[in-house]
Parts: C-alpha cells; structure tokens; sequence
C-alpha cells in the first residue's frame, strides 16, 4: 500500500511521513532527497538531466549517492537552493519520477514530495496534502535550519514562485487528496490523523 503526502515546503511533509512510516511499519521515500541527490552531484557531473539518468540514489535512514552517504551534505542551504532549480527540469523529474515509481512498485510505503498523488503514485490508497500558513512554514523552516525568519520568508516566496512556474502542485493536491492544515495544530495531532486514514484504507482493503 502507498501513502501518498504531498504539500508545499515547510508544511511538515517529511516529519509526518517519517513518524507515520515508523508508527505503520512501512518504508518512507523521501522524494526531496533524491533531487538533492541530483543537484549534488550535477555541481561537477554535467547536466541535471542526465545526471538524475546516470547516478544511483538510495534513501532510508541514510541517503546514499553512488554508494557514498550524503545525508548531511545534502541539507545545506546551497543544495537546497540547487534543488529547487533542478526539480524545475523536466527530465529531472521524468528520470526521478521513474525511479520513485520503481521503488513504490512493491512494498508498502509512505511517500512524500510536492506532487506525489498525482504525478508519481496517482493509485495511492491514500493521498494527503498537508497546507499550513506561509509564516507558519517560514518559521518551522527557521528553527529547523537555525536561520534567520526574514531571509528563510523570502527564500520561500522564491522558491514557491520557481515550482508553480515548473508547473508543480504546491497550492492544491490531487482532487482525491485529504487536505489537512497544520498551522497550529500539534505534530501529534497531524500524524494521527492520517495513521487513521491509513489503517481505514487498509480495512476497506482487507
């Protein structure tokens, strides 16, 4: 079974993928990983889209690029702001979107990203899109980065403008999508609820 969680940046996507994973049992994609993976290793290698083709990319409780462990590297500002640009490319996204298609074939998981429920598991038994207010995502970024409110607000503004001009869906998911606003509601609270979805899809399925 696939859970599909989609939504803009800051809107807790990978916290809640990740807790939901761990509380079901299941496998969690972190499909943002993957195109830092791209925008890391396109810095020497030659064009994004032909990197994303070529490089071997693994993703669990470490990122592996090629065999070497990336985690870390991946999160800084430079390659988050790399990132942004190159998931814009559309044969970035072609070879990456094949790639997580792959993976989700088998198993059962709970993948995130920005478009997840309609472009990459589209026949996910659940499909979430988690919203917040945009200050709400500036300030989880800033203390998640330890960085300064203004700059992460402005960065975000750039970045949310770049992924609906590379026609992403940041503002809305798929018209099947639960969407759930998380601006001032607990971490808790949002992994609950969709544990609750989950387990209920898996008893309709049963």
């Amino acid at each position: 079974m696939v859970i599909a969680i989609d939504g803009p940046a800051g809107a807790g996507k990978s916290s809640v993928a990740r807790a939901v994973a761990r509380e079901l049992g299941y496998t969690y994609l972190d499909t943002g990983a993957m195109y830092r993976c791209v925008a890391l290793a396109a810095q020497n290698d030659g064009p994004p889209a032909q990197v994303a083709e070529r490089i071997a990319i693994e993703v669990g409780d470490r990122v592996l690029l090629d065999g070497r462990d990336v985690t870390e590297e991946i999160r800084s500002p430079a390659v988050s702001e790399a990132a942004s640009r190159v998931a814009a490319d559309p044969g970035v996204r072609a070879a990456l979107v094949a790639k997580q298609q792959a993976l989700l074939a088998e198993g059962d998981w709970v993948a995130e990203g920005r478009d997840i429920a309609l472009v990459v598991a589209p026949d996910a038994a659940v499909k979430v899109f988690l919203t917040a207010d945009p200050a709400e995502r500036a300030r989880r970024r800033a203390t998640e980065l330890g960085a300064d409110l203004g700059q992460v607000m402005r960065e975000q503004a750039v970045r949310d403008e770049r992924d609906r001009s590379g026609r992403r869906s940041i503002d809305k998911g798929a018209p099947d999508a639960i969407p759930l606003d998380t601006t001032g509601v607990s971490f808790e609270e949002v992994v609950a609820q969709v544990v609750t979805l989950a387990v209920e899809a898996r008893e309709i399925g049963a």
